[in-house]
């Protein structure tokens, strides 16, 4: 090849970089648009210019006799966030089709990450999590008084009109406002666990980090849903109209159907509570799926158009809750198990090639050997470029279904064939930005250190890439017993590594906090566990395989398209030539019922058609690899390893590793020392471990001294 071609092609890729950077931008631009006037919406509705001039003129210019008055609600509040929720889909598209993603260029810098609140009831918070709660509480609060002061203007004469008195009125129009407001949390409280979702990837969110605000607005939900209810049953009591309690109204507002969705939402949130959840989760889990009949009830109370400002959120919610039934009905292959003395196990998965995903990663597991129903989430501790063919899960005995799994490996029953097993995910950041760190401070406590495998593998296949620069590393890991270091022994995958780890500059500190010095146990030494490949198991790939944003705005779109297209039919040629938009002939609740059966079969139709194409795509992928038909058997380690403070650790699982592993006993890290005594622009500080680790560390790199430390977190106690 001479170097005229040489130089056409690489000019051919740097223009075809720099087109797609620029439709990026302008796609960015867009989203921006959108992203302000839908704002503005939600500033104005509480206003009178809203209610009596807007809203009037945009029902008279939308009411047709295809929609009715629904086309007004799908136009403002729903069409804007499945638009961007699609444009976004294809912007993430467009990235991860673009020179590896630019994950690695650039220093990431910014003080609005910085922790700012350590402690208290809303956990640790940064400075951009304090700004947007700040604005969501002005929202709120804007709201309220715009409301009252719109109610409460005319409050004299309505109470004269209806011979009530001021405060009876003034309490109706206040239970009034209270539910107005719950809607507005309401339509946000479904984007945080919809763990696919593109308008989470666009603001830098994970499934994993976004519960949180999931957990506050179901709190806030709750709290305000109960007021408004509570108001009305005294304002009721009050003026002898109890009766009303019972009414489900043709047109207009169901209160029955308002009281039923009330009630599963108290049996939700009665149950979701941490002493409950933590203790009694399978309580909580299975309560929580009230939400169908809370949803369900609350599109009859209010009516399906005004139910649109809720409906994008749950219909993004839906889409994923689909493919992640979906993806669980498959089987998946278990290639091997490690069983550690410590009751902990990592298993490994096949996987297809073409799967990648970012360090910190996390997937949810099912067994049906030890429950049907119960998924719990785990960290993924592989990683893509090292591992291409396996994706491996540590499980730590903590819980009785996690040491059912432990028992279920650690018996003297072997050999097994073959353990069912399905998955959901894998869920993770688009990009992984602590790769961008100069240098990378990991700190963890116990089973914490699961996160960090993955991270470490990944900065090892990194150091073997010439054209990468790679951050110098410290692992910092807090431990109760000695025998919680065999952990360790998980940083290298069962089937070893061709890479050279000497390229990686890792330091490990190791702390063993209830033992003054090391302990001789007597225990199984490691065993690894090599499952025979069963024709009937599939590997883990992505639920919408290669493409899997391209092909999620495809679903988001088509199925919005078929909806409308449904639900225009529906109302053209069954509704409209009798109804006549009078809303006289068929109830509130009934036109309701149908749309939300509309927008069922539209979901299920075009996410199930897109999942089966990827399927057998992904079928036809693996068609050429076969497996390797290994009968099943136990090897052990080497030895069983014991580790002596200031040793070095130089037998790990296939290789050595050059860097010293110091073990200190009957101690916990200095992190105020340690993280201070680091130099440099860009050191990004990551822990993964119990509330008060994670706060001390939040603490320590929030100090203004500190302004150099760019914290991170990972925390799965909801």
């Amino acid at each position: 090849m001479n170097s005229s071609t040489v130089g056409g092609k690489e000019k051919k890729t740097t223009s075809s970089y720099g087109m797609k950077t620029i439709i990026g931008s302008m796609m960015m631009l867009l989203l921006m648009v959108v992203f302000v006037g839908y704002t503005m919406i939600w500033i104005m509705m509480p206003t009178n210019t809203y209610y009596l001039h807007w809203l009037p003129d945009i029902y008279v210019k939308t009411d047709s006799t295809y929609f009715g008055q629904q086309g007004a609600g799908i136009l403002i509040y729903t069409f804007p966030i499945l638009f961007t929720a699609t444009l976004g889909c294809l912007l993430l598209h467009i990235r991860n089709r673009t020179a590896d993603n630019n994950n690695q260029s650039g220093v990431f810098k910014s003080s609005w990450k910085r922790p700012v609140l350590v402690k208290g009831p809303l956990g640790i918070v940064s400075w951009i999590e304090l700004s947007f709660l700040a604005m969501f509480i002005a929202l709120l609060v804007w709201s309220i008084s715009s409301y009252l002061h719109g109610m409460f203007a005319t409050i004299t004469l309505q109470a004269a009109a209806k011979r009530e008195h001021v405060w009876e009125a003034k309490l109706e129009s206040t239970a009034l406002m209270l539910g107005l407001v719950g809607n507005i949390c309401l339509a946000f409280l479904f984007f945080p666990v919809a763990r696919g979702s593109s308008i989470l990837q666009l603001i830098g969110l994970t499934s994993e980090a976004s519960i949180k605000y999931h957990i506050w607005l179901g709190h806030l939900v709750m709290t305000i849903f109960t007021a408004h209810g509570l108001c009305y049953i005294i304002f009721w009591a009050s003026t002898s109209q109890i009766s009303q309690m019972l009414k489900w109204e043709k047109i207009g507002i169901a209160n029955v159907a308002g009281e039923v969705a009330l009630l599963a939402g108290l049996a939700m949130w009665a149950t979701s509570f941490p002493r409950i959840r933590r203790k009694i989760f399978e309580l909580f889990f299975y309560s929580h799926h009230l939400y169908i009949v809370f949803i369900v009830f609350f599109v009859f109370h209010v009516g399906f158009s005004y139910a649109c400002i809720m409906l994008p959120g749950f219909y993004l919610f839906m889409i994923d809750r689909l493919l992640r039934f979906l993806q669980s009905q498959q089987k998946i292959g278990l290639v091997s198990a490690r069983v550690l003395p410590c009751e902990v196990v990592e298993l490994s998965f096949s996987k297809i090639p073409g799967l990648s995903y970012s360090p910190t990663s996390m997937m949810f597991l099912n067994v049906p050997g030890i429950s049907k129903l119960q998924w719990h989430p785990f960290t993924i501790t592989s990683s893509s470029t090292m591992d291409p063919d396996n994706l491996s899960v540590v499980i730590k005995s903590e819980g009785s279904w996690s040491h059912n799994l432990y028992e279920k490996f650690s018996s003297t029953t072997w050999p097994m064939d073959r353990l069912e097993v399905s998955v959901e995910g894998p869920y993770g950041p688009a990009s992984n930005k602590l790769l961008r760190h100069d240098t990378l401070v990991m700190v963890s406590g116990g089973s914490g250190i699961t996160p960090l495998i993955s991270i470490i593998r990944e900065l090892l296949s990194q150091a073997n890439d010439s054209e990468k620069k790679t951050p110098q590393v410290l692992l910092i890991t807090a431990f109760k017993k000695s025998l919680d270091l065999t952990m360790l022994d998980l940083i290298l995958p069962a089937s070893g590594t061709n890479l050279d780890i000497s390229c990686l500059q890792l330091q490990i500190e190791a702390y063993v906090t209830r033992e003054n010095q090391p302990v001789t146990h007597n225990h199984k030494p490691l065993q690894t566990i090599w499952f025979n490949p069963d024709p009937l198991d599939s590997p883990v790939s992505a639920v919408l395989g290669r493409n899997s944003w391209l092909w999620l705005g495809v679903i988001i779109a088509t199925s919005f398209v078929i909806f409308l297209v449904l639900m225009g039919i529906l109302t053209r040629y069954y509704i409209y030539p009798i109804d006549h938009n009078s809303n006289m002939i068929y109830s509130a609740s009934y036109r309701s019922a149908l749309n939300m059966l509309l927008l069922c079969v539209s979901i299920a139709t075009t996410a199930t058609a897109v999942f089966l194409w990827n399927k057998k795509q992904n079928s036809k992928e693996m068609g050429h690899i076969q497996a390797i038909d290994t009968p099943p058997q136990i090897t052990t380690s080497p030895s069983a390893r014991f580790y002596n403070a200031g040793q070095e650790l130089e037998s790990l699982p296939h290789q050595s590793f050059v860097q010293s592993t110091k073990v200190h006993y009957g101690t916990r890290p200095d992190l105020q020392r340690i993280l201070w005594g680091w130099e440099g622009s860009s050191v990004g500080v990551l822990v993964s471990g119990p509330s008060k680790m994670r706060q001390e560390v939040a603490a320590i790199c929030s100090l203004p001294l500190a302004h150099n430390l760019h914290y991170h977190s990972m925390s799965f106690s909801w």
